[in-house]
């Protein structure tokens, strides 16, 4: 006998939310979690966090016009390779997690767009004013994650956002070490 789902969030308007998005999907909440959410999840993460070394390396070496460029191709190369990961990795029909297909196309956009936000700023062509409002960007992408957690996840903010936060810290480190190198 399978074991009861946990509870994956809570409140009216979580629970209203949580009704409105699997009416959408047409699925249950868990299902709904395995299918969309924890795929997408993976890919934000990914694209959000592997993103952030080569951009600020390449801020540092060579300015705004190539940080923008580096970030861009890195966030589409990662959000490819991580939509043929996800797809490639499980089919659904041993776990049940749903097509493959749609699984990989949503960790690879999520992926995508995780490592573009904050590559935008370097639009910016004075370098440390790119810097910092990629740093905000990245804040907000970080608390987006967080919140994503908290609601389907049932992990404490805090505690989604210390560890999400020291990743992308351990990150920006190598980033920044590389690119003053």
């Amino acid at each position: 006998m399978a074991a009861a789902p946990a509870k994956l969030g809570g409140g009216v308007a979580s629970d209203a939310m949580a009704s409105a998005e699997t009416t959408i999907a047409g699925l249950d909440e868990r299902a709904f979690v395995l299918r969309y959410v924890q795929p997408g999840l993976v890919g934000l993460i990914d694209g959000t966090l592997s993103t952030l070394a080569p951009i600020f390396a390449a801020a540092l070496l060579s300015g705004s016009h190539a940080a923008l460029f580096v970030g861009l191709a890195t966030a589409l190369g990662a959000g490819i390779s991580m939509g043929f990961s996800e797809a490639l990795s499980d089919d659904g029909s041993v776990t049940g997690r749903g097509s493959a297909i749609a699984r990989g196309g949503v960790t690879g956009v999520m992926t995508a767009l995780g490592g573009a936000f904050h590559s935008l700023p370097f639009l910016i062509p004075h370098v440390h004013t790119a810097l910092v409002v990629a740093g905000v960007v990245v804040t907000i992408e970080l608390i987006a994650i967080s919140l994503i957690r908290k609601r389907f996840l049932d992990v404490s903010l805090r505690t989604s956002f210390v560890q999400v936060a020291l990743g992308g810290a351990l990150i920006v480190a190598v980033g920044v070490v590389l690119g003053s190198a």
